[in-house]
Formats: structure tokens, sequence, C-alpha cells
């Protein structure tokens, strides 16, 4: 590619967990022009590729390599640091920054922690799974629980769950059944084949009701006739994925819900197959999850202070946060990605952020370093919302003067490495 423009086929986009890769995009004059089969959201995501690139140190502009070292000397004197991965950066700056949390002996955590109750749900029970790739070729009943992929996924129902010609769907469609679970205000998709209505106090009773249904002991309760009766049809289906979403909604968040799915789901794998589908956001949220699985042990909420990593999954970067502990902290990714709670705690932490947009974190960072974003500007790796590894492929790599983040982050190691 030059300076001028060019394509790439292929790309990857992070704009929403389903990380779609069937992107082509279009550079012209070093912007980006457009974005080949990108939907609204993705090409929101893609925009034009401008991006900040600033770097500060103390509100004042200076070099990187100062900005680097006034990083380091921040970091390595405080003696309870925070490191957070937030989103927008490849997997592999998420292994480095993973390794000075390390180093640091600090706390690390990241934006799956507004979800733990999923989390742990599943890491008390199992979980029956599976990649989209065989939701789309194998799924004939569909049953969406309280989501409307249409808004913050789009292409999830035209790439995976309900359109594409599987090869146990081979007429599309026209080969599935699609349920729409509405729990009070969250509907499930229009055009739904069936609707069960349920009220939000009711959810958790009628997941309940299904797992004993499916396991042969309904409760026979008339008010939640209709949810055994969608139990009864899920169990005679040959292949069928519960569809939720995992990341904060309208639901308020229910450790008993979570539970609830992941037991339904396990349930439904007797008498027939069923895989629980949980709905990600973008920027490789996933691939935190991944990467701290990798590298410490754990997904989330991992404290290396006692010289080892242990895993705190009831505190968290926000509770660590309000508790007044923590006297420096490091964000790898964009910042404008954090969670309200978490950049609220910050304002009063002195804090070093690199990433995209760095310098227009709200919390004033002490150093902020502006980087490119992950798939954009930067290649490498990310994962989507079922963990399936993906590369990145910049397309604005070597045409625009952003910064790698895994270069930043790489060289702040090598600095605290040699304090």
């Amino acid at each position: 590619m030059t300076a001028a423009g060019g394509r790439t086929e292929h790309a990857t986009c992070l704009g929403c967990g389903c990380a779609c890769d069937d992107i082509t995009v279009v550079v012209h004059g070093g912007t980006i022009a457009d974005a080949v089969n990108a939907c609204a959201l993705g090409r929101a995501w893609f925009g034009d590729g401008r991006t900040p690139a600033e770097i500060r140190s103390d509100g004042r502009a200076v070099p990187v390599e100062r900005a680097i070292g006034d990083a380091a000397k921040l970091l390595g004197a405080a003696r309870r640091p925070l490191v957070y991965l937030a989103p927008e950066i490849t997997s592999e700056a998420q292994r480095a920054t993973a390794a000075i949390a390390d180093r640091l002996s600090a706390a690390i955590d990241s934006p799956t922690s507004e979800i733990a109750d999923g989390i742990l749900a599943a890491q008390r029970r199992g979980r029956a799974s599976a990649t989209l790739g065989e939701v789309r070729q194998r799924a004939d009943l569909i049953v969406f629980w309280g989501v409307d992929p249409s808004a913050r996924y789009p292409r999830y129902t035209t790439r995976y769950a309900i359109e594409p010609v599987g090869i146990q769907a081979p007429d599309g469609r026209r080969s599935r059944t699609v349920v729409a679970v509405d729990v009070g205000p969250c509907r499930g998709p229009d055009g739904a084949d069936e609707r069960v209505a349920l009220p939000t106090e009711d959810e958790v009773d009628a997941l309940g009701a299904m797992c004993a249904t499916v396991l042969g002991r309904a409760t026979g309760s008339a008010s939640l006739s209709g949810a055994e009766e969608l139990a009864r049809r899920m169990a005679r289906s040959r292949y069928a994925v519960i569809v939720h979403d995992a990341e904060p909604s309208e639901l308020a968040p229910d450790a008993d819900r979570a539970e609830a799915l992941v037991a339904l789901a396990q349930a439904l794998n007797g008498p027939s197959r069923c895989a629980l589908s949980s709905l990600r956001a973008g920027g490789n949220r996933s691939g935190a999850d991944v990467v701290l699985t990798w590298q410490a042990g754990f997904p989330m909420a991992v404290d290396f202070a006692p010289g080892y990593p242990c895993y705190r999954p009831r505190d968290g970067a926000a509770k660590w946060l309000r508790s007044g502990e923590i006297d420096a902290a490091l964000v790898v990714g964009s910042a404008g990605g954090l969670p309200t709670a978490v950049a609220g705690g910050l304002v009063a932490v002195p804090t070093v952020v690199i990433g995209p947009g760095a310098s227009a974190a709200v919390f004033n960072p002490a150093v902020a370093i502006d980087t490119g974003v992950a798939g954009i500007h930067e290649g490498g790796t990310a994962f989507r919302m079922d963990d399936v590894p993906l590369p990145l492929r910049a397309a604005l790599d070597g045409v625009t003067p952003a910064l790698r983040a895994l270069t930043v982050v790489r060289a702040l190691d090598a600095q605290l490495a040699g304090r």
C-alpha cells in the first residue's frame, strides 16, 4: 500500500464481538474511504482512520522516549499499582501488558469484570458452548433470550445464526426455527417464528422450569406453561442454540440468571444438542480474557501482589479504586472504552494511558501516549466473541504516523526492567 491509497482484503472489524473478517478496506489519500461489507457499526468503527497523535507528560507535549521514562518512574515508585486492559489493542499488546503487571506485582483487570456473574457460573458448572461456525453449520432452533442482536451485533444473524446456509441447514433461514423470548422490556428480534413473553421477575423461575421440564420434572405451573412448552421444543430439536447478551444491558446483572442459562444449555445436551452463545462487545475484549487465562490462569481480576497470581473475581478494578488502595495505574487500550466506574475512579489516581485517544481521557492522565487502533493501524491477533483467534490486517500501517501500542508497551517494560 502506498501513501496515496490501496485496498486491504479480509480485514477484521473489531466494532463488535462478531469480528467480521470479510471486510475490504479502501484507503485514499492516507485515510479510509470505504469499508466494503461492513455494517453501519463497523463503518463507524473504521471511520476515516484518523486518530489523535499526542504524547503528553504532566500536561506538556514531550518526545515519546521522555513520556515512557516518566511513566516508568511513576509506576516503578507505586506501592499498589493497577494495570487495566482496555479495548482496541492486539492480543500481543495484551500479553506484553500482563508481563508488566507481573513485574510490578500489580493488580490487573479488564471490562470482563463487568460481567463476572456469567464467567463465574461457567467456572462452577462448566459450559456447553460452540463456535459461531458451528452455530452456522448445525443449528436448526435458535432462541434469542431477551436480546435483539441487530443494534449491538448487526451481522450476527446474517453471518452465523439465522440466514446463512449450513451443512445441516441447507435452506438457510427456511431450515431454522427462530424463537424470541421477550424478558420485560428486552425483546428478541422482529420476524421470529414464535415469541414467548416473560415478566422480568419471572425470568429465573422460567429458566428453572425449563430445565426441570427437560429433565422430566415439569412443574405444571400455568404461568410458566409457555416456557415449559419451549423447553420441550428445544429438547426435540436436532441442535438448539440459546443466544443471550453477556454484556451489560437493560436487564440488571443477575447471578441466578447466568447460572440458570448455563444449566439449561447443559440439560439440553441429554435429549438433544444445545449451545449457549454469549454475545460480547468488540475491541478484542475476549482477547483480554484469553491472554490473562493463558498468562496468569484466570480471565479477570488477577492480583500479583502476593508474588504469584491470585484470583479476586468479587473485587475487580472498580472496587480496588474505590477502596483507595491504588496509588498508580496503567491503562493500555482505548480510555473511551473504560467502564464508567473505572474511569471515575481513575480521576484521583496518577495514571499512565497508552492507547487510542489516550490524550483525550476524561480523567486527565499524568502520562498519555496516543497510539493507533488494533486492526486499523496495527496488525496482530484478536479474538472473536467465541474465543476464536483471527488475524488483524492493518489498513493504515505505514500510511499514518500512529504509534503501535505493542511497541510502546514493550519499551515501557524494558524501562521498568532496568530501573
